[in-house]
């Protein structure tokens, strides 16, 4: 029986990462993918004949620069075409708000609300990008490990003390505040017009279950502003071919240093020996021997699903992380652009280009997340809007378009019914939305591809619906992600003795 250095569960963009530097490292490496297809998430399938649809992830951004050029992925058929404007906010007056790659055009679009917030806006601008200039480095390092106190941890928490008090203090103070506030308070310090706020707001509930006016929405906000996988920090784009262009070079870049990907090859349980994971077992029975098992999936498949028998306060800390999703996506093919009431020129035009963001007021926002906090899907959801087809016309066929709406609120526990039941009329009631900014929209829909946060959790692996396996919040980010204690990668050494390894997730609608 071949014994490999490494068997990694789950083809998604981590695991292909995972692999792909272990097999340059000179390791013997197998990925194991349940699905017929490598990605994950991550994917592009022709859903119907001639559309080529992003699945699932729909834009990337925060996919580090460095993985870019350490595995040659742009050599590799990866491509990343960067939007703009950024972002379109139609409002219910007719008036609208775009967010340019360019600022002085941004700082322009945002005097239409207010003059203050113009001149305030590269301010704030600045301070993302200091912020985030110091938090990235601390993404490629391994957590510190407070729980476990060796000498190691220590002087890292140390390194960190340090650096954070080469902040300036004016920065230091904020970047505490966007820690611990809601994505409302940080916004209301900084602008008066309630557009702006709401736009900007945006970023801060995708994925989240919380409105803007929840503790916590801060911090997400700042997540997504942090990738320069575009050019330029806080600014997304789509991938050339679709989200899953991206994934197939990675497994390109892992094949090409000797690693191996099998797909439709369903892990059923991580193989125990002595204490020790020393491989897997596969749905058909296969066994597979490893020295490290690296898991895909996010913690609670991984260790409530397939490790064996696992139990006490590790356990229960893992059963304690909240992973319950809050979000739909719809796919449409569409036979032309829709047209906006707030941008009524026809043709194509930059509102079709940016991301269309449904949701006029941070109210609005929360008022969507109280009818999810209620069990029920929101009344009035919030949407996020793309159409790659005008950036990648080889998507679909001639004249024809794709349009990607990420709809919120939709709670994976129902107060009542079933997302079986439910999910096809209210993808009406999203599109019914839509079509108070866009009237056309309903009459240009060829087909409709609807994924509930049931269908998540089914076809992709994704524990509750959840994108992000595991809330983004404060005692759940770092050094406490997963969980207390296991946020080296090496989950149940030394205590536990499981010699399994995890990757980190945070599964974005993007990369």
């Amino acid at each position: 029986m071949i014994r490999y250095d490494a068997v990694i569960i789950g083809a998604g963009h981590n695991g292909l990462v995972t692999a792909a530097y272990l097999a340059r490292a000179g390791l013997r490496v197998l990925v194991l993918e349940r699905r017929h297809v490598v990605g994950g998430a991550c994917v592009t399938e022709e859903l119907w004949p001639g559309y080529k649809i992003s699945t699932a992830a729909y834009l990337c951004g925060l996919l580090q620069p460095k993985i870019i050029r350490d595995l040659d992925l742009e050599q590799l058929g990866y491509e990343i075409l960067p939007k703009d404007p950024a972002f379109f906010s139609p409002f219910p007056d007719g008036r609208s708000l775009f967010v340019w790659r360019d600022d002085a055009k941004t700082a322009a679009e945002i005097a239409k609300f207010s003059s203050r917030d113009a001149r305030r806006y590269p301010e704030y601008e600045g301070f993302l990008e200091r912020l985030a200039t110091f938090v990235e480095p601390w993404l490629l390092r391994t957590p510190p490990n407070p729980i476990r106190r060796r000498w190691d941890d220590l002087a890292a928490l140390t390194r960190l003390g340090w650096e954070t008090l080469r902040l300036p203090p004016p920065d230091f103070v904020q970047a505490y505040r966007i820690a611990t506030q809601s994505a409302r308070d940080f916004l209301d310090a900084w602008f008066e017009s309630q557009e702006l706020r709401a736009s900007l707001a945006t970023d801060g509930v995708i994925g989240a279950r919380g409105g803007p006016g929840t503790p916590g929405t801060a911090y997400v906000l700042f997540h997504h502003c942090m990738g320069q996988a575009a050019g330029k920090r806080g600014l997304w784009g789509f991938v050339r071919g679709g989200m899953g262009a991206l994934t197939q070079a990675l497994a390109a870049a892992a094949q090409r240093h000797g690693a191996q990907v099998r797909t439709n090859a369903a892990v059923a349980q991580i193989l125990m020996r002595d204490g020790r994971a020393d491989g897997v077992v596969l749905a058909d029975g296969e066994e597979i021997a490893a020295r490290t098992v690296v898991s895909n999936a996010d913690p609670k498949r991984t260790f409530l699903d397939l490790v064996p028998s696992l139990d006490g306060e590790f356990r229960r800390e893992v059963e304690s992380i909240r992973s319950e999703g809050v979000a739909m996506k719809i796919n449409l093919a569409l036979d032309g652009l829709p047209q906006f009431r707030a941008a009524p020129e026809s043709g194509m035009g930059p509102q079709h280009r940016a991301t269309i963001h449904i949701g006029p007021t941070m109210d609005y926002i929360d008022r969507a997340w109280d009818d999810a906090r209620a069990g029920r899907p929101s009344r009035e959801p919030f949407l996020e809007v793309t159409i790659p087809t005008t950036y990648d016309v080889s998507l679909a066929p001639p004249g024809k378009h794709i349009m990607n709406i990420f709809v919120q609120y939709t709670p994976y526990r129902l107060a009542e019914g079933s997302w079986t039941a439910l999910k096809e009329s209210y993808a009406d009631r999203v599109i019914e939305t839509l079509a108070g900014y866009a009237p056309d929209i309903t009459s240009r829909i060829i087909h409709r591809h609807v994924l509930s946060p049931e269908d998540l959790e089914r076809e992709f692996g994704l524990t509750g619906g959840d994108i992000f396996h595991g809330e983004m919040t404060l005692d759940r980010l770092f050094f406490m992600r997963p969980v207390p204690g296991w946020a080296d990668y090496r989950e149940g050494l030394g205590a536990w003795g499981l010699g399994l390894r995890t990757t980190q997730v945070v599964l974005l609608p993007a990369v």
